[in-house]
């Protein structure tokens, strides 16, 4: 994996115009704010809020080089042909009888959770839908942009401090917070993503330390008092592939709990199995998350990517379809399971995957044919025994919480009640299975749509994005890229639809080629040609056809969207 000063080039650099009262952002000895000075954005960049975030980079950020170069080292042991599995060394943990901290009753009921990204509209819809939970996402829903993030951040102190309002002025409506609202989760940044308008001694801040460090500086006591019964903050924790990540986690609550002196085990977060490798560590992540966890959940969007990506080098284990890799898939459903099991054992939430369906209002017919999929999900997941579920848009919350109320009744969850003991027998070959189905021209054209235009609106700022009746992320981008890379190395045939041929850089030329007519087409000329549909197709290729696949792509994509200014930082 390149490190981010490998990889990051160049940031646009933005000369504000003279401006007499303009004095930048006041901030501790070592901290450097490059991004845009606003007002607003000062009360959120404090320099009691900054002197936090500095002190968490200084005391992790060794631990976090190590991590990540741990994942690099287990690269190439997959890249040579190695396999993950259990380790062996931590049996003692996986057979143990110990169990996590009881789960608050704050966040007890957990059966219908929405995620979105932190923007102030979305953040009032999301707290208003009658979901349990709304987790608020700094990660795969949101384009990282300066803007988006200070504004995201002032959005979640209002939303705690229930403030938050917004007007829309095209329609003249206000919408603010309903008297009852979703307990709110925040997700930050993973390990390997930086902040780069944001330097501490002279290099960029790790994103997932500047994501949860302001968050939980401003808003801990005041969650505390109106949303977590005393406990709390909560947190999603992404993208993690060993328990050391989880250890470092555990470490930076503990020292945040020190710092504003509430006790031990106050910090409560979910971490997101959607990493190949982490589904063989999901004991020994809740072990060392033990005093403050509550559950773990199947991101099964990003699993997939994970899928690909650890396996890139094994030509004996291509992907078929993306839309033939379900839970019906036997890896796919052993993950799952293997998780309830896992969870219920240890005494905290499995949560199930995420409903990424958005209505379709011009088609009745097709929008009940997609719901009825949805509750047939939903269904599979109540009943196997997951204690909640995620959704993207809050049209479907009400279908999901009659499924899983409908199976679980008054009961907040089912971790008492279904232990799924027939799961312990689960092995490595159960979770490392083959996926079977077929290749086909089509799945490869959907890939390039839909990679090319999640990039575009990306590069502008939109991380969520509405794409053929499903809201995407960047884990859907990350699947069609993988995907489209790993056909592309190994010369798959496309056997699903009688074409019969190999991908080769021809072919996906003629379709890259063939495709961008086609979202021409779809959004119009004048859209097309006012967005970043060419740069995003350039970026998009370009990985596609790399000899070296990256670790992920909004690594690259990253440089574009960063803007240094020059008036940015004083120590008064």
């Amino acid at each position: 994996m390149a490190s981010f000063e490998e990889t990051f080039t160049q940031p646009k650099t933005t000369v504000p115009k003279k401006s007499s009262g303009i004095i930048g952002y006041d901030v501790p000895e070592g901290v450097d704010i490059r991004g845009r000075y606003d007002p607003e954005f000062s009360k959120i960049l404090t320099r009691g809020a900054l002197q936090f975030v500095a002190s968490l980079q200084r005391e992790f950020r060794n631990h976090i080089k190590y991590a990540l170069e741990c994942r690099r080292e287990a690269k190439m042991r997959y890249n040579s042909g190695g396999l993950p599995g259990f380790d062996p060394t931590t049996k003692f943990i996986r057979e143990g009888e110990w169990v996590c901290a009881p789960v608050p009753q704050a966040v007890a009921d957990r059966r219908v959770e929405i995620t979105g990204p932190v923007d102030r509209k979305m953040v009032i819809d999301a707290l208003n839908s009658r979901a349990k939970v709304f987790m608020a996402d700094f990660e795969d829903a949101l384009s990282p942009s300066w803007e988006n993030l200070m504004r995201g951040h002032i959005n979640l102190r209002d939303a705690v401090n229930r403030t938050i309002t917004f007007h829309d002025q095209a329609r003249n409506k206000v919408y603010k917070l309903n008297d009852q609202t979703a307990k709110l989760f925040v997700r930050p940044r993973g390990w390997h993503l930086p902040e780069a308008h944001i330097f501490i001694d002279g290099e960029p801040a790790t994103g997932c330390f500047v994501d949860f460090g302001l968050y939980f500086f401003h808003n801990y006591a005041n969650f505390r008092k109106t949303q977590g019964q005393g406990s709390g903050p909560f947190f999603y924790l992404p993208k993690m592939e060993h328990s050391r990540e989880a250890r470092i986690w555990n470490n930076v609550f503990e020292r945040a709990e020190k710092w504003v002196r509430i006790e031990k085990g106050s910090i409560r977060a979910t971490a997101l199995i959607e990493t190949l490798p982490a589904v063989f560590q999901m004991n020994e992540i809740l072990y060392e998350l033990r005093d403050h966890s509550v559950g773990l959940n199947c991101g099964r969007w990003d699993y997939i990517f994970s899928y690909i990506k650890t396996f890139q080098g094994h030509p004996d284990r291509l992907l078929p379809d993306r839309t033939q890799v379900g839970m019906a898939q036997h890896f796919m459903r052993s993950y799952s399971d293997l998780l309830i099991h896992t969870c219920h054992k240890r005494g905290v939430h499995a949560m199930g995957g995420m409903a990424a369906h958005i209505p379709i209002r011009d088609d009745p017919a097709a929008n009940e044919a997609a719901l009825e999929l949805v509750r047939k999900d939903k269904l599979r997941e109540v009943t196997a025994g997951h204690d909640g579920t995620w959704v993207t848009h809050p049209g479907l919350v009400p279908a999901c919480m009659e499924v899983f109320t409908n199976n679980m009744g008054n009961s907040p969850n089912q971790i008492h009640s279904m232990k799924r003991r027939d799961a312990s027998i689960l092995d490595e070959e159960d979770l490392l299975q083959r996926p079977r189905g077929v290749c086909t021209l089509e799945c490869l054209r959907l890939n390039t749509r839909v990679g090319i235009q999640y990039l575009a609106a990306w590069l502008t700022g939109l991380g969520c994005v509405p794409l053929y009746n499903f809201m995407e992320e960047a884990a859907a981008a990350e699947i069609s890229r993988v995907q489209s890379w790993q056909w592309l190395k190994y010369g798959v045939e496309l056997d699903g639809d009688g074409l019969g041929v190999k991908v080769n850089l021809d072919l996906f030329g003629r379709v890259v080629e063939d495709e961008m007519a086609r979202i021409e087409r779809e959004v119009g000329k004048e859209k097309f040609k006012k967005g970043m549909y060419k740069v995003a197709c350039k970026l998009f290729t370009g990985q596609c056809t790399a000899p070296v696949l990256d670790d992920f792509m909004t690594l690259d994509a990253y440089n574009n969207i960063v803007i240094h200014h020059p008036i940015g930082s004083s120590r008064l």
